[in-house]
């Protein structure tokens, strides 16, 4: 059987009944789980936005091959899945020198925030639970190749069943069982070695106090207050740029070698990206008489210390949906 028969009769019309909108309307409400799922396989917001536009279009293609023997959902999530895969076989990246992943994109929060709240046992829940959106799981499982990578997030993250992953790939159950302990060791190489220890929790007041510190000593260029806030062997990236910085010394001077500490009049908005705290810095401009955007910083923060700081560019704030300027005046409630 083909990995892409199976679905549900929407509305319970015969397979060559359905109407286009009453079967997008039907489609549309995965969409967002749909999206992250890709995410997930790619790494990239826009691969995923174009991974499951090609999963809409080969769904509705084939809508006469219904069966009504899976869930609608089941059924788009192999058509997806497929999709990914297909686009990873004609062009697979491969992670830099250092490990970084060159094509990453941040998640932004207030679209994980679309999903229905439900139980921590729903679909819907587990899709988005923060150990598997964070930015340090969705680079390690780039480092897997194609098929353990698909193994393994319909397995942990989505929680197909050994034989359904099976059916989909066209392999045996128990090479599907091998290939995830082999993920597995491979994800764990990857994490970082805290990574157990994540609860996936909201974030706590000591937190909150940590980002506030961060921001403020960001907006004043305080390199030696930032460094305070830094673990030993914090790690710096700046996706697409290669370039890894790790160790407390390392990233400090990367910052005065690029000059940071004499760049005036930055301001900041505070927002939450793939379930991370993120500081988004805006640079006034005279003269556009306005400060504009200038980078987004995700932080990852361990034992009270800033473990990982992923810095994004200015290009990213429309999708993130931050401010495209605020103004001079600073009426904006920038730092809210």
């Amino acid at each position: 059987m083909s990995a892409d028969t199976m679905s549900e009769e929407p509305g319970g019309s015969g397979p060559g009944e359905v109407e286009e909108p009453a079967f997008s309307g039907l489609a549309e409400r995965h969409r967002r789980e749909l999206h992250v799922h890709c995410y997930r396989m790619l790494g990239s917001f826009e691969d995923a936005e174009d991974a499951v536009q090609e999963t809409f279009l080969r769904a509705w293609r084939r809508r006469e091959t219904f069966q009504g023997r899976s869930t609608l959902r089941a059924w788009l999530y192999r058509i997806a899945t497929n999709a990914c895969l297909d686009m990873l076989a004609k062009c697979r990246p491969e992670p830099a020198t250092g490990g970084e992943v060159l094509w990453l994109q941040p998640y932004p929060d207030r679209l994980l925030d679309e999903l229905p709240a439900g139980g921590a046992d729903e679909p819907e829940a587990v899709a988005v639970a923060r150990e598997t959106i964070e930015l340090a799981y969705v680079v390690a499982v780039q480092h897997l190749a194609p098929r353990p990578r698909a193994v393994l997030i319909l397995r942990d993250v989505v929680g197909w069943p050994a034989k359904d992953v099976a059916e989909l790939l066209g392999d045996s159950v128990n090479s599907v069982n091998s290939a995830l302990q082999r993920a597995r060791a491979g994800l764990r190489e990857h994490l970082p070695a805290e990574r157990q220890d994540w609860t996936g929790g909201e974030e706590d007041a000591g937190t909150r106090e940590l980002v506030r510190r961060y921001t403020d000593a960001s907006v004043a260029t305080d390199i030696a207050g930032l460094a305070a806030l830094l673990r030993d062997d914090v790690r710096c990236s700046m996706p697409p740029t290669p370039g890894l910085h790790v160790g407390r010394d390392a990233v400090v001077g990367d910052w005065v070698e690029s000059g940071f500490e004499d760049m005036r009049n930055l301001r900041a908005v505070l927002t939450s990206v793939n379930r991370q705290p993120a500081v988004a810095f805006y640079h006034r401009r005279k003269r556009e008489g306005a400060y504009l955007p200038l980078t987004i910083d995700v932080l990852r923060v361990t034992g009270g210390a800033i473990t990982e700081i992923v810095t994004f560019h200015a290009d990213r704030f429309p999708r993130l949906g931050l401010p495209d300027r605020l103004p001079a005046d600073g009426t904006d409630g920038a730092t809210a």
